[in-house]
């Protein structure tokens, strides 16, 4: 009946339908395409490998063994085996399983937490510590001994992946910034540690790399950065950098739990202009290595490891054992600014965790006051390494953007 009251209107229908239908069709592709060109471009980059294994892989990948072909796989499979298999007779030996009930609060916040560790800067202690501080009201010492605990297992797991899958990592900072770590790790546990009472250990925790996610987020805003695959021109001025780095490093580990990581990934990124590629699996080894002495110094010398740490310890084995070797695992195949956005979402959380417990106004100022000094401490290391690497002059990379750093 349409057709013979409108005939006019029914012949032409069928050619603007199919008009609109093609041009939505062809935007809906071409969305389509952004959104996997993005996830492509962020999240499947691929991995930065070690220069001789990659060159094996590009030119003779059809003839590799089975091992070298899985690698990543096994990588993830073997620490995640070897742990289960310690776990499991120690569990049901002294029946870690009755604690289940009531402390696995920590072991749900690390299936997070170690899969951050895995693959980011930020050790799982960033994850467990204002978890435990600031939501679960635990004391700041008991929540510190935790963090350096379970990174001692889960870490290390995420180390292994590290190592097997010979993913890149910058050789000479690993080995400065953990020499001058192990000996401040020390001292801040045994000497410097009950100097600060436990919020003023919060506010600083989340007040130093709050900053610094700002000055890594203000860098990446210059299009086209410059960035190493290893730091330039290596000579002992810089060998020292990364010394004091690891100093300050090992401190920070001894009030929160970790810190080496992210001092470590600040100089990387910001002084030493080390790609967040290279810089992630490199802090995430540095972390391994110093909760391993931080765990060993408070547990067999000072003696001092709480009930409530073991408790909080024995259930969350299972869950970091498996996460922190995916994270390294994921991390691995994300672009540099992937990895960076993560660690700009992390200090932002800890920072309105800390704010929401409604601390006292005098820390809320002082915090404010740390986040500006440090701020600029970090845009200050940030534009010397724009002048040691020449890139200054470079129009393109540091003056499109308005927050750019002149």
């Amino acid at each position: 009946m349409t057709a013979q009251v409108f005939p006019t209107s029914t012949l032409s229908l069928p050619s603007v339908d199919t008009s609109s239908s093609s041009a939505d069709s062809h935007v809906s592709l071409s969305r389509s395409a952004k959104i996997r060109r993005f996830f492509r471009k962020y999240f499947l980059e691929g991995q930065k490998l070690d220069q001789s294994l990659q060159k094996r892989f590009n030119e003779d990948y059809d003839s590799l063994p089975w091992y070298e072909k899985n690698r990543k796989y096994l990588a993830f499979l073997i620490p995640m085996t070897f742990w289960h298999l310690v776990w499991w007779p120690l569990a049901i030996r002294y029946n870690f399983f009755a604690l289940y009930p009531t402390r696995y609060a920590m072991a749900v916040v690390m299936i997070l937490g170690a899969t951050v560790a895995g693959a980011t800067s930020e050790g799982g202690g960033a994850v467990a510590f204002p978890v435990m501080t600031l939501l679960l009201k635990i004391d700041p010492i008991a929540a510190r001994d935790f963090s350096l605990m379970i990174q001692s297992c889960g870490m290390a797991s995420a180390s292994f992946a590290v190592f097997f899958m010979r993913v890149q990592v910058e050789w000479m900072a690993l080995f400065f910034v953990s020499i001058g770590a192990m000996f401040s790790i020390v001292i801040g546990l045994q000497f410097v540690d009950d100097l600060f009472d436990a919020h003023v250990k919060k506010m600083m925790f989340v007040s130093i790399w709050f900053s610094f996610a700002i000055s890594l987020l203000i860098l990446n805003l210059q299009k086209k950065r410059k960035t190493f695959d290893k730091i330039q021109n290596f000579n002992w001025q810089r060998a020292l950098i990364l010394f004091v780095t690891g100093i300050v490093g090992g401190l920070c580990s001894a009030f929160a739990g970790s810190g080496v990581d992210i001092c470590a990934f600040s100089m990387l990124t910001l002084f030493f202009r080390v790609s967040e590629k290279v810089a992630t699996p490199t802090t995430v080894i540095l972390m391994a290595i110093n909760t391993v002495i931080g765990f060993y110094w408070r547990h067999a010398i000072m003696s001092e490891v709480a009930t409530l740490t073991w408790e909080y310890f024995e259930v969350a084995i299972p869950v970091v054992v498996v996460c922190a070797p995916i994270g390294a695992f994921l991390s691995s195949h994300c672009h540099r600014q992937a990895l960076a956005s993560f660690v700009y979402i992390l200090e932002l959380a800890s920072l309105i965790g800390f704010l929401a417990t409604s601390p006292p106004l005098r820390l809320i100022f002082i915090g404010a006051g740390i986040i500006v000094f440090s701020l600029g401490f970090f845009l200050l290391i940030s534009r010397l390494g724009s002048r040691i690497h020449g890139l200054r002059h470079n129009k393109t990379s540091f003056r499109e953007h308005p927050l750019a750093v002149s």
